[in-house]
């Protein structure tokens, strides 16, 4: 969803979204007239409708367009919504603060005469709604319902933390896909018009939150559209073998299934609300993200496109394909992909001094406990020190950059490891995870088919010798 100032013309450049941006302080909130957003809407024309709220509001959020091409989303509300202008302008300013990965940014706002309207950046990749509930011939894997389930846990955490206790219609319409396909609160569900007696307390009663999670979570358990006043019903008395979306066909860990089928009891019981909290929230599901480190929608989606078999996937493209970081550590503890160049280079070995070979021992025992800072300062000293070094030690600096979100640093490390072994598939699928981290999911997916493609060949030359 986004923001405008004039209607497009044909010399506009080529259509794009307006991007997140995940700043904190320095995000700025933009005050729009109403005739800006008229324009970007096409006079609010019915086609440029995208909001999918199932009658549950008649507020309405249209498609619009920036004159430079850029695509935003404009909330319109009823007339008789926000009468204290002064409040609703305070509102959009705070909510026009938050900037979390996971939340949608609100980027501007329109307060002319009765008009109330937001502008928030455009979400391309439809709602879970629409996802879970009216895609017949495509089912959302398991994987990846956690990890929504776990992307908006964070955000409605990192807002209760910003001071936004409750959230208007919390559910499946509410949950946005961005350009990467990964999940999004919307913005527009934080703006919230007090009362009188509200706003001289301050109190605002967060039970809608953690109730209305609850109800999504059992969206997520049953691929159905559960209204929240039938959420508690369905779930009394039932077992999760009973909830669970048929057609998963048995692709879902019952484990993982039943924590968050007593998530969700716990959260539509309300006896037990007042105990829950956003951060109980998060503590639960991130040990379950943790666990499968799901892959994000878009590098799963362009895989496919670009004709990966997944089935065919070793360990390792599995684990880079995932984004898993702790397996890929796991496979390249074990690795010996390099020792053919390792032999190669023993009389050069020999003639390097003991105290860089400290070094060496020094970054593979700090690589192997997983202190990766100091596996990169050790690494980086051997490498500055030595006429030839192992692709494995740039392999091993790759990942230790990846941990610590430097992917443009592990992708230099990533293309030097393939310099020095050009056939070397472990290259490619490092600098495929670094690619995805930095969002260049297409580049990623075309390493990642080159990388298995490589090990392919590998495993044909090793069959026939």
């Amino acid at each position: 969803m986004g923001c405008c100032n004039s209607s497009p013309s044909m010399e506009d450049p080529p259509p794009q979204n307006v991007h997140q941006n995940h700043g904190g302080s320095d995000s700025q909130i933009t005050k729009f007239s109403f005739s800006d957003l008229n324009k970007a809407t096409e006079n609010f024309y019915l086609k440029n409708i995208v909001s999918e709220n199932g009658g549950e509001t008649s507020d309405t959020v249209y498609k619009g367009r920036l004159h430079n091409g850029g695509f935003i989303a404009v909330k319109k509300f009823m007339n008789m919504a926000w009468s204290d202008s002064n409040q609703f302008v305070e509102e959009a300013h705070r909510v026009g603060k938050l900037r979390h990965n996971s939340v949608v940014n609100l980027i501007g706002y329109c307060c002319d005469g009765n008009e109330r309207l937001l502008v928030a950046a455009f979400m391309p990749n439809d709602t879970l709604a629409k996802r879970l509930f009216h895609r017949k011939n495509q089912t959302m894997e398991w994987e990846m319902r956690l990890r929504v389930a776990f992307c908006v846990a964070q955000a409605l955490d990192f807002c209760s933390g910003g001071g936004f206790t409750s959230y208007n219609n919390l559910n499946a319409y509410s949950v946005l896909f961005n350009e990467d396909g990964d999940a999004c609160l919307s913005c527009f569900g934080l703006m919230k018009e007090f009362k009188d007696d509200q706003r001289a307390t301050g109190s605002v009663n967060s039970e809608s939150l953690i109730f209305g999670f609850g109800t999504l979570l059992m969206n997520l358990l049953s691929g159905k559209q559960i209204p929240p006043s039938h959420a508690p019903e369905m779930i009394h008395g039932k077992s999760v073998v009973e909830l669970i979306d048929p057609n998963l066909k048995g692709k879902f860990s019952a484990e993982e299934a039943t924590i968050i089928f007593k998530l969700a009891s716990q959260c539509l019981q309300y006896e037990d609300i007042e105990s829950l909290n956003t951060k109980d929230l998060v503590t639960t599901l991130e040990t379950l993200h943790t666990k499968t480190n799901a892959l994000s929608y878009g590098m799963l989606e362009m895989a496919k496109r670009q004709d990966v078999s997944l089935n065919q996937l070793s360990t390792l493209g599995d684990a880079c394909l995932k984004m898993d970081l702790k397996a890929i550590h796991k496979i390249l503890v074990m690795a010996e992909d390099d020792k053919e160049l390792v032999e190669f280079s023993f009389e050069e070995w020999l003639e390097e001094v003991k105290d860089i070979q400290e070094v060496r021992k020094h970054g593979d025992q700090a690589f192997l406990e997983q202190d990766f800072e100091t596996a990169i300062d050790c690494y980086s000293q051997l490498i500055e020190s030595r006429r030839m070094v192992y692709p494995s030690v740039y392999a091993r600096r790759c990942l230790c950059y990846l941990f610590c979100n430097q992917p443009d640093r592990a992708l230099k490390d990533g293309m030097v490891a393939q310099q020095l072994f050009p056939d070397w598939p472990t290259a490619f699928y490092l600098q495929s995870v670094a690619l995805s981290q930095l969002n260049m999911i297409t580049d990623s997916a075309d390493t990642l088919k080159e990388a298995t493609l490589l090990e392919a060949k590998r495993q044909h030359q090793e069959k026939e010798s």
